[in-house]
């Protein structure tokens, strides 16, 4: 016999984990072992640059030259930098045999971007900018569906 209190459910195994939230591990079995079947946050957010990069990249890469773009998670600021702006992106010139290289740093972008279609506008503004800058050119010259604001 069982000891235990009036009105308390019977010991048996458990159905659930300990707080009542329900089966633990991953909502869809990867086809791969060991590579989740869902892209990460990053791996999206990667192929959202390279989406922007290849298009202007595409239309203006008889001007640009070769130049290296890349996503950083955050920039290294210097210890004498104003604390009220962190920048988005870089765009380094390249000289002699150094390509140009143009930089998006991501979790400053995120943490701006309430939403998908924000996180899209800031990457394309971002981006934009960067060629801009290297071509001395207006930014609405480069993508005409660049937005200052």
């Amino acid at each position: 016999m069982e000891n235990r209190a009036p009105g308390t459910p019977p010991r048996g195994p458990r159905r659930r984990d300990r707080r009542g939230r329900g089966m633990r591990g991953p909502g869809v079995l990867p086809r791969t072992p060991g590579r989740p079947e869902t892209r990460t946050a990053r791996e999206r957010f990667d192929d959202l640059v390279l989406a922007v990069v290849t298009e202007v990249d595409a239309r203006w890469a008889d001007r640009l030259g070769v130049v290296e773009y890349a996503v950083e998670d955050t920039p290294d600021l210097p210890d004498d930098w104003d604390p009220t702006t962190v920048p988005l992106g870089s765009a380094v010139r390249g000289t002699g045999g150094a390509p140009s290289r143009v930089v998006v740093f991501r979790r400053p972008i995120e943490h701006r971007a309430e939403t998908r279609s924000d996180l899209d506008a800031i990457v394309l503004t971002v981006v934009v900018e960067q060629v801009a800058d290297l071509l001395n050119v207006e930014p609405h010259v480069i993508d005409p569906r660049y937005d200052a604001d």
